[in-house]
């Protein structure tokens, strides 16, 4: 496929790092005070040369051959102010990173446009959203590859959540605190340090830092499958995990990590684990070969490709539904 040029907003750091590798130019327009998906490169991953900011004034001006959006926001109101009208008809990516939310039959996506490609990062999210008319497919996620790997010197675990204390329940604030009066924990994310953790850190540091950890705990109840997840399993720490949503499909139970509903049995593996080191290390083991397996980049790369191929083909069937 030729070289595309993208315009994507900074929405998902993480998830936008991987996406990068892919062999096109990745335009991130950018808002004094960095705004949400206005924030540009950052400084918080190591981001590839073909990702570029350009002010929102200037998009207009962009030779552009594809447009993905990421949110509602995004697709309703950033586009008719910084897009030209040409440039809304072009091919068009909405990747939906998230869990619907709501009753069962009111999980409705807000895009319905059958020349839009919808890009689900989970198969629990595609099976759960109500798509309507807009075309979807299923895309895994990657993770990076690491030099050097688990040490679990540490005997306490590791968990890495963004803005716990805000969003609370859904990302498993209270289960956190439950686990954390039975077993040694350290926090690390956005606004972890409210809830006496580290705070934000360089990724690079992180993953340096939690490679010393005796194991990861994901505390999250309802979320796509977190990143933080499939980063802690390549790096080899063995995963303890909520048996939710799409962690159920990575996580085999007692081989590649452990998880359950039942938080009381999590925190006795969190246990096992802090009293049998080298159970520890086959089970990260284990997870890090999963990982490398289902999560690589090179897979990544190409189903993302296939996608770019795909959202051509359907512009060109359907034009640009009215916004």
């Amino acid at each position: 496929m030729r070289k595309l040029n993208v315009l994507v907003w900074q929405i998902h750091g993480s998830y936008l790092n991987t996406l990068v590798q892919a062999p096109h130019r990745f335009y991130l327009p950018t808002r004094p005070g960095k705004p949400e998906g206005y924030g540009g490169r950052g400084p918080t991953y190591s981001w590839s040369p073909e990702t570029v900011e350009v002010p929102d004034e200037e998009v207009r001006d962009l030779d552009l051959d594809l447009i993905i959006y990421q949110t509602p926001k995004n697709y309703f109101e950033d586009a008719p102010e910084i897009l030209s009208p040409e440039q809304r008809e072009l091919p068009t990516i909405y990747l939906e990173h998230n869990t619907p939310q709501g009753r069962i039959n009111e999980m409705v996506h807000p895009v319905n446009d059958p020349g839009t490609l919808l890009v689900h990062v989970t198969h629990f999210n595609d099976l759960f959203w109500d798509c309507r008319e807009t075309p979807t497919r299923v895309i895994d996620h990657a993770v990076m590859p690491t030099v050097g790997g688990y040490t679990g010197e540490i005997e306490r675990g590791v968990s890495l959540v963004n803005d716990l204390p805000r969003r609370r329940r859904v990302v498993g604030g209270d289960v956190f605190r439950r686990a954390r009066e039975a077993v040694p924990l350290d926090l690390f994310g956005f606004n972890s340090k409210e809830a006496g953790g580290f705070g934000d850190l360089p990724q690079a540091k992180v993953h340096e830092r939690m490679k010393e950890y005796r194991f990861y705990f994901n505390p999250i109840r309802y979320t796509s499958l977190p990143l933080s997840v499939l980063e802690a399993m390549e790096l080899g720490l063995p995963v303890v995990a909520l048996a939710t949503t799409e962690l159920v499909t990575v996580i085999d139970d007692g081989e590649n990590g452990f998880i359950d509903t039942n938080v009381e049995k999590l925190v006795g593996h969190m246990k096992r684990l802090l009293a049998d080191p080298e159970e520890a290390r086959r089970i990260g083991e284990a997870g890090r070969r999963a990982a490398r397996e289902r999560f690589g980049l090179e897979r990544f790369v190409a189903e993302w490709e296939t996608a770019f191929e795909e959202a051509v083909r359907l512009r060109e069937a359907v034009p640009c539904a009215s916004r």
